[in-house]
């Protein structure tokens, strides 16, 4: 067989990657193709909203990685979405140049707003498409490694962990509602114009966009489950059920935990950097602490420890909440309270536990 034998025997897995392909194939041909006035026709606004569930879903595989097979319930990840989102939103903004407002050709409008007279050191390089697309591998990464290097090196967990990963996302959200950040402050980064030439009005581009979003869910999840079937898998499921035994059968857990905690902030970051040319717009609202909450609900929803369940969930929450705000919009907050009390009494193991328990039954 051309597959690999890990892949071969999940099922879900398959089925996951299936889908990916059909909407791959499928939604450029009902969009580019399709006559407007076709029934089966998708519009561009429907295309970067199933392209920002995905964005979603691989947000919600890279919490399930940490959370579900290492038993860490980061409140945090919001972050490093966020962080991959600026990042490459910097480049975005560095592509305007003179259609700005201000028709400055190096400066951000908000940049020549505010009075600066040059472009902060860091923004330096932004202008290169290659160097924004390793920052947005480098800076969720590099965060998360730090803060894992000390966290797990004093062995805080449980609550404790979780209580500090919240923390850190409220105050990066904080930081960077300031205007001396640079970062644009409360509006942050928006008004994008293109991507490497290609206008992000265009409904070419926005397939283009949506594409991506799908090959990087699909590789995000294929890297995870691979990780999860080997060794090291093994090794973070012992840490998830008793860190002190794995600890005493003398694997380094804070090693462990501190390499697949950046891993995971890396995937967080590319979600982010697919999101933003396809929302056209960051600002530091994206850090805030109800987005890495709600992240952990869509894991909930659709089971955690199983990297299929989160996309399932990411996809069925987010659909709910377009619904339920434009129906029902002083509901929405309640609903997702309740959703989050139910799953936790009624479907602890979430939809694909409740499924196999079912399956298990019939059998």
């Amino acid at each position: 067989m051309l597959l690999p034998r890990w892949l071969l025997s999940d099922r879900a897995g398959l089925v996951l990657l299936a889908v990916l392909i059909i909407l791959g194939v499928g939604v450029p041909i009902l969009n580019l193709w399709v006559p407007p006035d076709h029934p089966l026709h998708l519009t561009s606004y429907t295309v970067t909203v199933l392209g920002k569930y995905l964005c979603y879903a691989l947000l919600a595989v890279s919490i399930d990685l940490v959370w579900g097979y290492m038993g860490i319930l980061s409140l945090g990840h919001a972050a490093f979405f966020a962080l991959g989102g600026y990042c490459f939103g910097m480049y975005l903004m560095r592509q305007i140049g003179t259609r700005g407002v201000y028709g400055d050709p190096v400066l951000p409008d908000f940049m020549v707003f505010l009075n600066w007279q040059e472009l902060p050191w860091y923004w330096l390089g932004f202008d290169q498409f290659w160097f924004a697309a390793l920052m947005v591998l480098v800076v969720p990464g590099l965060l998360a490694f730090v803060f894992g290097w000390f966290a797990f090196r004093s062995r805080v967990s449980g609550v404790y962990l979780s209580i500090i990963t919240q923390a850190l996302t409220y105050a990066l959200m904080l930081a960077f509602f300031r205007n001396e950040m640079g970062f644009g402050g409360n509006n942050g980064l928006t008004d994008f114009k293109d991507v490497l030439g290609f206008s992000l009005q265009a409904d070419s581009t926005r397939v283009v966009l949506f594409v991506l979003s799908a090959l990087a869910l699909a590789g995000g999840y294929l890297a995870c489950r691979w990780l999860v079937s080997t060794r090291m898998g093994r090794v973070l499921v012992a840490i998830r059920d008793s860190e002190d035994r794995a600890r005493f059968l003398g694997y380094r857990v804070e090693r462990v935990k501190a390499l697949v905690f950046t891993f995971s902030a890396m995937l967080a970051g590319v979600a982010g950097a697919l999101y933003v040319p396809q929302v056209g717009i960051i600002n530091p609202g994206e850090f805030a602490p109800l987005i890495s909450i709600e992240a952990v609900i869509w894991v909930a929803v659709g089971g955690r420890g199983t990297l299929v369940g989160p996309v399932i969930g990411a996809v069925l929450v987010n659909y709910s909440k377009t619904w339920l705000t434009t129906a029902l919009p002083e509901v929405w907050l309640f609903a997702l309270g309740g959703l989050f009390v139910a799953v936790t009494l009624l479907l602890p193991y979430g939809l694909i536990g409740l499924l196999r328990r079912r399956r298990e039954t019939a059998s």
